[in-house]
Formats: structure tokens, C-alpha cells, sequence
């Protein structure tokens, strides 16, 4: 097949990528193209069947699969171009893509390309191979929509963050009865009214333990746990633990951020081949629905400024570090302009407490306390932080 020319292509039809086609129409770009290799759009959100999206975006709560339909018919009204059922296999520098279609193979150039793939909850083989092939090991993706076609009625959740919990609140939907929640670390990844709910629904959270062994004759009967502990149940449910979805970048010329896991980009989104943008959960910060429908919107913004000019150069760009504590920092470099604005995105290695700075060099340019665990974002400000020399290299840093 021929190619195509967009002035800017969206990868990925998630909140994100539907909230920067959605800007970028309203800021009169004509040619926006989105791809999603799932035959609908909406991402995550689709499989959720709880009622905790939207209020942002529409002023009410929706559940997962109407409010993935609100953006879709949204994004379609609009008049932005939707190819579903369409994957996209290579980045080419300069903004090219080859996407694998029903038809054939197709070769598209944008102006613009925006990577907004995302985040998938850990799978299966990705937590422990022995597990994968027994019946009644599943993972959250897995879930079908009908309660009928359940592989089971009580299992035990492995994870302790909000995807863990979005998982347990659709189990409790469909009728199933989950037993425990099962998490490695000493204390969840979320705030305590939801780890009340993960209580108040019976499951009970299991801190700092492992399954250590699945046991029953074909199917789930039982786990053991790290801690000598048995729990009765009838499957063994997957979730969270997201990872982005990089394969692509990590295959392509762009440069790859391996602390975050995600592309390496600068503070309006932009990677190392500036014809490429990306934004979401794909840079490696896993976040809710409406956190990225709002990044999805700010980068639109920076892609239409980009469009007209509007956007620095990023000639003498600061590069950005992870020091002490620190497990990534996003964006990591900042074009370099006067004064800085923005923010940084922070998240440390391990539990720690102390005083969070950033430095050139020896020279402090923030510094503020903080007490910050592993899977809780830590921002920085960037309005008003002091003017640090040109082609500085800055750390990001916890220090006692």
C-alpha cells in the first residue's frame, strides 16, 4: 500500500492520545490521525467496569467502558480520523511509521507523531512462568465482560496498587468474591480510602508477601504464601505492576529512558528526533485516566505551537539525571529558556525521607523536604527555580 501524509499521527487511542486529537482539532490542525490496534478505542478504561471515571471531563462518574465510549464519539465528532483494528510495527527518524493493517502493510509520514501507547498491567508470563499454562491463572486484561464466562468466583488479586484496586472493583461487578489482596511491598501504592475499600469488599490486604506456591490438581485449589500462610481460593488474578508499552521505541531510533522505561523527552514532550512527541503512561509514570487526559491535552497544545514555530530549540537543552534515592525523573531535559517553567515529575527508588533538591553541580537550585515511597509521584516547580548555567547538567537528588 501507498503512503500516507498527516500533519500529525497519534499512536495509541487511550485517554491520552484521544485528549491530544481532541486539542489539536480544537486548535485547527486538519489532518490528525489516530491508531489504535484494538478495534475500539478508550485503552484501559474499557475493561473497567467501576464508575470512577469522567468527572473531570464530562462533570459526572462514568463507568469505565461509557466513558471510553464518550471520548470516542467525542474524538469522531470532532472529525479526527480513527484507524481501529491497525498496529503500528516501526518508527522511521523523521516522522514516519509503518503500520500492519487488514490490507497489507502501509507507510504513513507525519509532520508530527505522537506516542501515546501507554501502560499494560503486568501479564502473566511477566510474574511467574510456572503459573502461567495452570487453569484459573489469569491476568487483569483477561477479565471478560460476561459474568457467565467467569474462570472463577474467588480468587486471590496479586498487586496493591490502583490498577489492583480497579481490578477488584470490577470482580465485585461481575459477581465474583475476591479473598485476598496479595502485595510484596510493606505497604500499598495507594491512599488509605481505598485500601479501606479493598477491606470494606473483603479483600483483605496481604503486606509484604508473595505467593510462593500455587497448589490444586489442574486447576487452583490454594496459594502459599512467602509467609507460610494458605488461602482457599479458585484463581489467581494478575494485576497492576504497569509497565509501558516501549517495544517500539525500544526497537526504533529513539532514545530510550531505561529508570523510567519509557522515551526520553524533554519539558513540551518532545524526544530525541523532534519529529516525535510522547506523553502518558508510555513515558513511565503510571497514572489515572484523568491525569493523562489532562497531559494528553498540554501536549496537544505544545504540538500545535510546534506546528507554527512556537516551541524553542533545544540547542544547548540541560540534561536532567536521577542522583541519590531517585529512581527516574521525567522529563529528562529541559530546552533552555529564561526563565525555566514547568515541572518535574519525581520517583524515588525506596521509602526515604530527607531533603529533595536539584543541583547543577555544586550549585542548589531547589531544594525542599519530602517523605516519598516508590509508587507516589514527588513534583517539582519549575516557575521561579533559579536560572542554572547554560549546557548545565542537572540532579535530582534525596538526600538525609
Amino acid at each position: 500500500m501507498g503512503e500516507a501524509v498527516r500533519d500529525v499521527l497519534v499512536v495509541g487511542g487511550g485517554p491520552a492520545g484521544l485528549a491530544a486529537a481532541l486539542r489539536l482539532k480544537a486548535r485547527d490542525v486538519p489532518r490528525v490521525t489516530i491508531i489504535e490496534r484494538e478495534d475500539a478505542l478508550g485503552g484501559m478504561p474499557r475493561r473497567a467496569l467501576h464508575s470512577f471515571f469522567g468527572f473531570r471531563e464530562f462533570g459526572r462518574f462514568l463507568s469505565g467502558p461509557s466513558y471510553a465510549a464518550k471520548l470516542a464519539a467525542w474524538a469522531q465528532a470532532a472529525g479526527v480520523e480513527i484507524w481501529s483494528g491497525q498496529e503500528v510495527t516501526a518508527l522511521r527518524p523523521g516522522g514516519g511509521v509503518v503500520v500492519q493493517t487488514p490490507k497489507g502493510t502501509r507507510e504513513v509520514r507525519a509532520r508530527r507523531v505522537l506516542l501515546a501507547m501507554g501502560a499494560r498491567a503486568r501479564r502473566v508470563e511477566d510474574w511467574r512462568a510456572d503459573a502461567a499454562g495452570r487453569l484459573g491463572v489469569l491476568d487483569s486484561s483477561a477479565l471478560p465482560p460476561d459474568a457467565a464466562a467467569l474462570p472463577c468466583r474467588c480468587p486471590v488479586l496479586v498487586g496493591g496498587d490502583r490498577v489492583s484496586l480497579s481490578a477488584l472493583a470490577t470482580c465485585r461487578r461481575q459477581g465474583m468474591r475476591p479473598v485476598a489482596m496479595v502485595e510484596a511491598n510493606p505497604r500499598p501504592a495507594v491512599s488509605w480510602p481505598l485500601t479501606l475499600y479493598a477491606r470494606l469488599a473483603g479483600a483483605r490486604l496481604r503486606l509484604g508477601t508473595e505467593i510462593e506456591r500455587i497448589e490444586g490438581e489442574g486447576g487452583v485449589e490454594r496459594v502459599v504464601l512467602s509467609n507460610g500462610q494458605v488461602l482457599a481460593c479458585d484463581g489467581v488474578l494478575v494485576t497492576g505492576g504497569l509497565q509501558p508499552e516501549v517495544g517500539l521505541v525500544r526497537d526504533s531510533h529513539l532514545r530510550l529512558d531505561h529508570g523510567a522505561g519509557g522515551p526520553a523527552v524533554d519539558q513540551y514532550g518532545r524526544c530525541s528526533d523532534t519529529a516525535f512527541f510522547a506523553m502518558g503512561n508510555v513515558l513511565g509514570a503510571a497514572e489515572g485516566a484523568g491525569w493523562n487526559f489532562q497531559a494528553g491535552q498540554t501536549t496537544g497544545d505544545f504540538i500545535a505551537d510546534d506546528l507554527i514555530g512556537g516551541l524553542p530549540s533545544l540547542e544547548g537543552a540541560l540534561a536532567i539525571e536521577a542522583g541519590a534515592a531517585v529512581r527516574f525523573v521525567l522529563p529528562q531535559s529541559l530546552a533552555h529558556v529564561a526563565p525555566l517553567r514547568g515541572r518535574l515529575y519525581v520517583r524515588v527508588a525506596a521509602p526515604v525521607k530527607g531533603l529533595l533538591r536539584v543541583r547543577a553541580g555544586a550549585i542548589v537550585l531547589y531544594r525542599r523536604r519530602v517523605e516519598a515511597v516508590p509508587e507516589r509521584r514527588v513534583l517539582i516547580d519549575l516557575d521561579g527555580l533559579k536560572t542554572p548555567p547554560d549546557d548545565a547538567l542537572l540532579t535530582v537528588e534525596v538526600v538525609a
